[in-house]
């Protein structure tokens, strides 16, 4: 560094939210775990998400709470117009310090966490403002599908997801400084940044350590369960899908048995689903299981990883699996060509058929199975450490650090 001050990190995240984790809430509390190691992190969030955050362990930041308790009660829409309300307020009383290491990192780019982006960074024009964009809404007529997918997945929360995302996009195009994506596909979309080699591709990551560890404490464990499935239950991860997939496992391999972890809006329609086609010793629903020995114990017990998403900027549930050695099934979408080059087998988009008789064969053929597991691990090892990501991520922020 140039001269005597230090970088500190503001964290924007008032859209944690649920009783589950998504991707982007990984993604920061990640992030703030490893640099709060080395810089002040300061953390802005309300009563929920902090309640999550403190759950996953993240202990040396310093939260801020923008409190939106008394909103909940009335439902997702008026809360999450609340939280927007709230944080733009704060944002203009907050006090920072007018300099490129001051870091503005916007968790996502919902409004709560957006809109306050922006005021501070045309409050304090020399911050350093990084903007998520963490998947590019479908266009509404389209659905959540790629080109190919055998079924369009209209949906009302894709609609609200695209207007939402609309003004949003001009503005990070216009004032952000670095933006994270989480696909290569993604950077296309803001071309200022992207000449400038400031759109930083955030995968996502692996605590390799805690998988290793975990791996030996459970490697006796019996295989349990033939697949395991880990995502939110929503349109876009196929998770309807997933269960006409193993009726067909299950016709070649009556005991075959699929672990679901995680639970959404298709909970209900899934268990539904599960029940009329008479795979209730099948498949066994886990519901949400956050870090540690349950859900270790689970992938300890499972041989194969299954991804079946129809619209999807990455994946990162997979890649956790994987750490176990687990191969991957996925259809062939754009994004998981850079994601899983290897370790994953991939399928045509919608072709259950296909989809089944891959799980199929990575259980009857050991060689296959293992080439796989090994690629799965090697991968993994190589290149979804969440320690060599957040040093990438340090060295290429420094780039705005000296333009002070």
């Amino acid at each position: 560094m140039e001269n005597n001050i230090k970088p500190e990190f503001h964290v924007l995240t008032m859209s944690t939210y649920g009783t589950g984790i998504s991707g982007g809430d990984r993604i920061w509390i990640e992030l703030s775990r490893r640099i709060s190691a080395k810089y002040d992190v300061y953390v802005y969030l309300w009563e929920e998400g902090k309640t999550i955050a403190e759950r996953e362990g993240l202990k040396k930041v310093y939260y801020i709470l923008w409190s939106a308790k008394k909103w909940d009660r009335f439902g997702f829409f008026i809360n999450y117009f609340a939280r927007v309300c709230i944080s733009i307020f704060h944002a203009f009383k907050l006090n920072l310090t007018n300099n490129p290491r001051t870091v503005v990192y916007s968790a996502s780019e919902f409004w709560q966490d957006a809109f306050p982006a922006v005021i501070l960074k045309l409050r304090y024009p020399s911050l350093t403002w990084v903007a998520s964009w963490y998947q590019t809404a479908p266009h509404p007529f389209k659905g959540f599908r790629e080109e190919g997918t055998f079924t369009i997945v209209p949906d009302f929360r894709a609609f609200l997801y695209w207007l939402v995302q609309l003004p949003i996009k001009p503005l990070i195009k216009k004032y952000a400084d670095f933006v994270f994506v989480t696909s290569e596909p993604d950077k296309k979309h803001f071309p200022k940044q992207n000449s400038g080699s400031r759109v930083v591709v955030i995968k996502g990551g692996v605590d390799i350590e805690k998988a290793n560890f975990y791996r030996k404490r459970f490697r006796k464990l019996p295989k349990i369960f033939a697949g395991v499935f880990q995502g939110r239950f929503h349109p876009q991860k196929g998770v309807l899908q997933l269960v006409d997939i193993w009726k067909m496992v299950v016709a070649k391999k009556p005991d075959a048995k699929l672990a679901l972890i995680g639970s959404g809006p298709l909970w209900e329609s899934v268990r539904l689903k599960v029940k009329n086609e008479k795979l209730e010793d099948n498949i066994k629903f886990f519901g949400w299981v956050f870090d540690g020995p349950k859900k270790y114990r689970i992938f300890s017990q499972s041989k194969i990883v299954v991804h079946p998403a129809l619209y999807d900027s990455g994946g990162m549930a997979a890649a956790e699996a994987m750490a176990w050695g687990l191969p991957g099934v996925a259809f062939d979408l754009q994004a998981l060509e850079t994601y899983y080059p290897y370790g994953m087998i991939k399928v045509e988009i919608g072709d259950l058929r296909s989809f089944a008789n891959v799980i199929i064969k990575l259980l009857d053929y050991a060689d296959l199975y293992q080439k796989t597991s090994q690629d799965a691990l090697k991968l993994i090892r190589n290149y979804w450490s969440w320690d060599s990501l957040v040093n990438r991520v340090l060295i290429q922020l420094s780039q705005n650090f000296y333009n002070d």
